[in-house]
């Protein structure tokens, strides 16, 4: 499980009909009730997401047995759907993965 931070200009999207509408654009078919969305494709043997305060949580497991051309697929398609619904490229989500790793405590 992982949360992504949202821009302020893409909190709209943190409601389950609008990542129901990006999940359709990025993957096909979408299931879920409530305020969780499910989808699978290609690599990604299930991708559940949902908005959490500020954040978006996505849970995803992925399957390694595909094709390479899959993976590659599945990969682009996997950082367009986070990049539409965060509004952070996959390097800006880098940045800011590194640098609160870098800021938390090591606990030793």
């Amino acid at each position: 499980m992982q949360k992504y931070p949202v821009r302020n200009t893409h909190r709209a999207n943190l409601n389950a009909p609008a990542l129901e509408r990006i999940l359709k654009s990025c993957f096909d078919a979408v299931e879920g009730t409530g305020d969780e969305r499910t989808t699978r494709w290609g690599a990604i043997a299930q991708l559940t997401v949902r908005a959490e305060g500020r954040e978006l949580r996505v849970d995803v497991t992925m399957d390694p047995k595909v094709p390479e051309d899959v993976a590659r697929e599945t990969i682009a398609r996997y950082n367009r759907f986070l990049e539409e619904a965060t509004g952070y490229s996959a390097k800006e989500r880098a940045k800011r993965l590194r640098k609160s790793a870098g800021a938390a405590p090591s606990g030793a």
